[in-house]
């Protein structure tokens, strides 16, 4: 160790890419330290002036993630609703619709709270001591005390506490699974690197990484927030991008409070000209308005949400954010990490074959042999993944004969493996001569020390590197007289053969890839690993490989041109976690919905900037934390029990949307048009208000209604401009009965105030809740889809209700008055003609909307993928999302 040098400005251009380029001594020289690390004083004047080595995350407060539950136009409106209804008198109204909104608010902010406050677990990530150089000694310091320029020691089990640029190497292996996907560890070294996006940086340790093997000390080049780690923080710091879901309900909420408002001022003014009184006016307008908003859609939505986490619940899949599950239902595209996510994440030995590729004994005889790790009861020990997987694999039988005639051979001595010679060696004493040399490491190393390699072993080694297969070559040598095998004995070797290794699928993977695609759900692998592999995994599970985009190759794509590449891209290979997160970005940029599925900590920005993010119970602390569901068994069928769960709920909120968007729309529209030929209101403020309460009611049935299987074979999501259309229909379809009703009161029945406020009362209760039965499938009603059994009483029972109060005792107090049987009997002929023509209609609405779909003249506002869903799902999926990433809202 050289003597402490004075330390100069530290250059703070210097990131552990460039520094992995330079030599050892050039890098502390630019950081202004030595080999002896920095003094007590020049380290605490860093500390002051970078900050300490803490990975910072945003601060979650109950009252920001309250706020967002509350900024919602539609709870707005809900509260409008209770104060309208406390003016007129109903408290009972008041009060259930602030329930309501007190339940939506609670049960979201509990929920979301609770998910925020996960990803500060990131903080807790460094919070041990590092070995330091300091004052040309050797101290513990607190890992947060750290600075660019420390010297600081690695040993085997230890987090590597900031980024370094190393100085010292001794077998130094280091895991950088959680960073990188790569399952193998990474073997390091001194020498610096060829510069280039994607190199993997082998003279470099990154923060967050653990040792896996050997120790070595290096010189810190980042800390906190610029490494990283730190930088995969700081982006689940940013605010979390709307889902579609959410982006859907705010315009939902949207358009409705605008045509409430419109409506209700036309109303308003409508009744001042006809010389209504100024609050009678108001409050019948403000009645109005209150009509046409849909007050059950949070509890519906939380009802459906919480039943659908239950659900998930008992197949252990842990929801963290209740809306995430009807996203989960929409999604396109699912981006997956594979290692540890669709494999096993841990290399186990495959096979071993001779030069031939057929497979051989004596190559696993051999490298048993030439062996760093040992078996103990808990395991294989020491040694690399590789040595470990060889011994694990020597108990199954058909190696048997190998391991009995391995066991007649005794070592003499071993030349462990560097990154130098990439091999190592034994020498070995057996019954068949004089010692002999086995030396095993990188194929095309050995293949170069074997004095004349059978011509297939090229060819065989090309095989098994396309096949995706990680490869050990084997050879031997005899060595009479040698006692220790050194490094000049390494050559004029005779090849023996090939082991190989993978990273086996998860045993359910394949499975869950058939379920996902039946339901229209596009796979693709993100991963930090090579291509060549990953495409063999996608083999290996069912997946077509399409293309494979490499991370140096998707560094010179712009947006658009990424955009272009993702439709035909199946795995996007050696990237980093920000190119995660941009292929995530830009895939829902083009207007699909997206789920990504990872494990590692190089996951966590994806999976936080994803519609819908998704870790297992044996990822990483982080990518939990940052992920909207967790499946806690690794059994990845569940996912496609989520999809269906998710398209169920979302199906059905969808039928209450459309219900409350053009029944509402139809029931005001058709009292506005009353004043202008009345002499009195049509319907009383209360009445109104009674006639949606009663309404509403019945549609808290919906979350349990069966839905059609077409309904949940694709994604859909939540399209205003269809749901303006079809309100626009189906109201005056409405509408047109209302006034029909209008006509027979006043001039069949010369009906008076009151008998006409009972009789459109009751046509409306009727018409409004039992039009769900039409309005909830394509199909024909009862006939090819019947409702649940929750579905068919609770409409039928609200509307029977709302007749019964007209001849009950509270009617006059309602302002009611019994109708005569002959108007009864005419409304039920009605009735049942509005259920036969809204039928007519639904099936004639839909008919020309696939016709206009499926137009070739259309120009295709989505991706193919889109544009297939939208001819064969139903209803919900003739969707068209308008622009994406607006203000982000959490509120159901």
């Amino acid at each position: 160790m050289t003597a402490l040098t004075t330390p100069t400005a530290t250059d703070a251009t210097l990131d552990l890419a460039t520094a992995a380029t330079l030599t050892g001594d050039e890098v502390l020289q630019r950081l202004g330290s030595g080999d002896s690390g920095l003094s007590s004083t020049e380290a605490a004047d860093r500390l002051r002036t970078d900050g300490p080595n803490i990975v910072r995350t945003r601060r979650i407060t109950a009252l920001g993630v309250l706020w967002g539950q509350l900024r919602n136009p539609l709870l707005l409106l809900l509260l409008v609703a209770a104060l309208v209804s406390g003016v007129t008198g109903d408290a009972t109204d008041a009060g259930i619709i602030l329930a309501i909104v007190a339940l939506s608010v609670g049960l979201g902010f509990i929920n979301e709270y609770r998910a925020a406050v996960a990803v500060q677990a990131l903080h807790d990530k460094v919070t041990h001591k590092a070995q330091v150089w300091r004052d040309g000694r050797q101290q513990d310091v607190d890992v947060t005390q750290l600075v660019r320029g420390d010297v600081v020691a690695l040993r085997i089990g230890e987090i590597v506490p900031a980024d370094l640029r190393l100085l010292e190497v001794e077998q130094l292996e280091c895991d950088e699974s959680a960073l990188t996907g790569e399952s193998v560890p990474a073997t390091k070294s001194v020498a610096p690197i060829a510069g280039g996006a994607g190199v993997a940086l082998s003279s470099c340790a990154s923060m967050g990484t653990i040792v896996h093997e050997g120790s070595g000390r290096g010189v810190v080049v980042g800390t906190g927030a610029t490494t990283a780690f730190g930088k995969i923080a700081k982006g689940l710091d940013e605010k979390p991008p709307e889902t579609a879901f959410e982006h859907g309900l705010r315009g939902f909420s949207k358009m409705m409070a605008t045509v409430g408002v419109v409506i209700a001022a036309l109303v308003f003014v409508i009744n001042v000209v006809l010389g209504r009184t100024l609050l009678e006016a108001l409050l019948f307008s403000l009645a109005i308005a209150v009509g046409l908003t849909p007050e059950m859609m949070p509890a519906i939505v939380s009802v459906s949400l919480a039943a659908g986490s239950r659900a998930l619940a008992k197949d252990r899949v842990l929801v963290k954010r209740l809306v995430a599950i009807e996203d989960l239902g929409n999604i396109q595209v699912l981006f997956t990490d594979k290692t540890g996510t669709l494999t096993e994440g841990a290399i186990t030995f495959s096979r071993a074959v001779g030069a031939d590729g057929n497979d051989a004994d004596e190559p696993f005889q051999w490298g048993l042999l030439c062996n760093e790790s040992s078996m103990t009861a808990g395991g294989p020990v020491g040694g690399n993944s590789l040595d470990q997987a060889v011994l694990v694999a020597a108990h199954d039988p058909k190696y048997a004969s190998a391991v009995k005639d391995s066991s007649s051979y005794r070592r003499l001595g071993t030349l462990p493996f560097d990154n130098e010679r990439q091999m190592s060696s034994v020498l070995v004493a057996g019954p068949h001569g004089g010692p002999l040399l086995i030396t095993k490491g990188a194929p095309e190393v050995i293949l170069a020390r074997c004095s004349a390699p059978p011509p297939s072993a090229q060819s065989t080694l090309d095989k098994l590197f396309a096949d995706g297969d990680r490869v050990v070559a084997v050879a031997t040598r005899t060595l009479p007289g040698a006692t220790a095998p050194t490094a000049q004995d390494e050559h004029d070797l005779q090849f023996a053969g090939f082991l190989t290794f993978v990273d086996r699928p998860k045993p359910d993977a394949g499975n869950a890839v058939k379920q996902l695609s039946a339901l229209g759900v596009d796979v693709k692998i993100v991963t930090g690993d090579n291509g060549v592999v990953a495409a063999k995994v996608c083999r290996d599970i069912g997946i077509a490989v399409a293309g494979v985009l490499n991370g140096v190759d998707l560094d010179k794509l712009d947006d658009k041109a990424l955009a272009t590449a993702i439709p035909n891209t199946t795995v996007f290979a050696r990237v980093s976690p920000e190119q995660k997160s941009r292929i995530i970005k830009i895939a829902r940029s083009t207007g699909l919905d997206v789920a990504y599925m990872g494990d590692g900590v190089n996951d966590a920005v994806a999976l936080h900037d994803a519609d819908v993010g998704i870790s297992v119970d044996s990822g990483t602390d982080v990518a939990k934390d940052a992920a909207d569901i967790v499946l806690l068994d690794k059994d990845l069928g569940v996912l496609a029990k989520g999809v269906s769960e998710g398209r169920r709920i979302f199906a059905n909120t969808m039928k209450y949307v459309l219900m409350a968007s053009s029944s509402n729309f139809g029931n005001m529209f058709s009292a506005a048009g009353a004043s202008l030929f009345l002499t009195f209101l049509p319907m009383l403020p209360s009445q109104i208000l009674l006639n949606n309460l009663l309404y509403d009611t019945g549609q808290l049935a919906i979350p349990t209604d069966a839905v059609d299987p077409e309904q949940l074979a694709r994604p859909a999501s939540v399209d205003i401009s269809f749901i303006r259309r079809f309100m626009f229909v189906f109201g005056p379809v409405s509408s047109i009965f209302d006034f029909l009703t209008f006509w027979v009161l006043l001039y069949w029945l010369s009906a008076g105030v009151t008998e006409f406020r009972t009789g459109w009362f009751v046509e409306s209760i009727l018409t409004q809740t039992l039009i769900v039965y039409v309005i909830r499938t394509r199909r024909v009603p009862f006939f090819t889809s019947r409702p649940s059994v929750p579905m068919l009483v609770a409409p039928i029972g609200a509307a029977a209700v709302g007749v019964f109060l007209t001849f009950s005792s509270w009617s006059h107090a309602l302002g009611f008055s019994r109708l005569p049987v002959k108007f009864l009997a005419v409304l039920a002929a009605m009735i049942v003609g509005y259920l036969v023509l809204t039928d007519v209609a639904k099936s004639l609405f839909y008919r020309a909307l696939d016709a206009k779909t499926a137009s070739p003249a259309q120009p295709a506002p989505r991706p193919k993928a889109r544009r297939l869903a939208r001819r064969a799902a139903p209803f919900t999926a003739h969707e068209l999302r308008p622009s994406r990433h607006a203000a982000h809202s959490q509120s159901t």
